[in-house]
């Protein structure tokens, strides 16, 4: 069988631990014997990211914004242990929010619905896609372990020297001090790609925050939002029959749970990595959610939206067995490949990710997955595959189809 063949190479971002051993199973098994694969590739595992004092991650986002498309394995955002663990130089930070930040757009999580496996909300039909701002917050924060009693203060100080102050607190002790910003330019591209992915998905528009306590800093993302539908969307969203509905950050948990779904929700960048697992988890599984970041120039990453197994991991490295779902990452694979074949004029390429997705829901339907899925699926009389059986199923399925 002749391979298909690629014009314009991916951005491949390599990751750590056990979506490590997973992402080479996938390129082995499911890509290599298809595609005439063509990736740049960077390795983002800890260890190499502290041997580059973490140049690696910026070179890796300067290919993706050369190249327009790439695919990231789950990394490390180390705490203390892992510096210790791995010896770090620094305790370096999350290498999604250094990709994130210089992408400058919003990350698309959605669920991977198959048959067998029912969302733990009953009212739920449709899927549910998270729409996460992925720009500062406490992701780009500035942090401050106070020692002992002292005034903490707010301090902007413009290009002539005027200085607007805001007393923080009187620590009459201890205590800790965080500060944390965004920028109105990215607010406004995060609200713009929102509503174009509502357009072009023709699924309602849901934004939440927390406005009537943070009078200012999330006033001012539900004031853009709500500028930009009246004078730019508004005629186009009700042309389609889709809204656009803003409420506060509780009241929206509250109504998503009596939701049918169908619907993004939009969340700031906080808000968004917590939900985001809240809705997967309600789904089914943090390993059967899609991950895309898309920025406001058309540039997209593609990554599963779960971290890196450690307790697999370890369990791999003493030769035991594992049985790790793999979805998740196979889908990263599916749609960066997809969106390529869409931008080189490839169909094939594009035919190619939409029969290994099949092949791989496929798979789970026939009643063959991982150990997680096997613990919640409605399906009887299931076989449980370890994590290389299970890949080697779908690459059987490809196959014979």
């Amino acid at each position: 069988m002749s391979k298909i063949q690629m014009k314009t190479p991916l951005v491949e971002m390599d990751g750590d631990e056990m979506t490590r051993i997973l992402w080479q199973m996938i390129k082995d098994e499911l890509l290599e014997p298809f595609l005439d694969l063509k990736t740049e590739y960077y390795d983002l595992g800890l260890a190499h990211r502290n041997e580059t004092d973490d140049q690696v991650t910026v070179d890796a986002a300067n290919a993706t914004l050369k190249y327009g498309v790439a695919v990231k394995c789950a990394t490390i955002t180390p705490n203390a242990a892992r510096v210790k663990e791995y010896h770090l130089k620094e305790m370096w930070k999350s290498p999604n929010g250094t990709i994130r930040a210089m992408l400058d757009g919003t990350v698309f999580r959605a669920p991977i619905l198959v048959k067998g496996i029912e969302p733990c909300v009953r009212s739920w039909e449709k899927p549910i896609t998270l729409a996460r701002h992925a720009y500062g917050d406490v992701y780009k924060n500035a942090e401050i372990k106070v020692p002992g009693p002292g005034k903490a203060e707010l301090v902007f100080t413009a290009p002539d020297g005027t200085q607007i102050r805001e007393l923080v607190h009187e620590f009459q002790g201890a205590g800790v001090l965080q500060g944390i910003h965004n920028t109105e330019k990215s607010i406004v591209s995060f609200a713009r790609t929102c509503f174009q992915y509502a357009l072009d998905t023709r699924q309602d528009l849901w934004f939440a925050t927390k406005d009537t306590i943070s009078k200012k800093y999330d006033h001012t993302f539900k004031d853009i939002f709500q500028e930009m539908y009246e004078t730019e969307y508004k005629d186009k969203f009700e042309e389609l029959g889709i809204t656009y509905f803003y409420t506060l950050i509780d009241d929206a948990v509250a109504r998503v749970m009596k939701a049918r779904g169908g619907f993004i929700w939009a969340c700031k960048n906080y808000d968004g990595d917590v939900m985001s697992d809240m809705v997967s988890s309600a789904f089914g599984s943090l390993a059967m959610m899609t991950s895309v970041l898309v920025s406001p120039s058309g540039v997209y990453e593609y990554e599963a939206a779960h971290g890196t197994v450690q307790r697999h991991y370890y369990k791999h490295l003493k030769g035991e067995e594992t049985s790790t779902n793999s979805v998740a990452t196979i889908f990263a694979w599916t749609g960066a490949l997809r969106k390529r074949g869409e931008l080189d004029g490839i169909p094939q390429l594009c035919d190619f990710a939409d029969r290994l997705e099949a092949a791989t829901l496929g798979t789970i339907e026939s009643g063959k997955m991982t150990k997680d899925l096997a613990l919640i699926t409605s399906l009887q009389d299931v076989t449980v595959l370890n994590s290389q059986e299970f890949i080697r199923a779908i690459r059987a399925r490809m196959e014979q189809a």
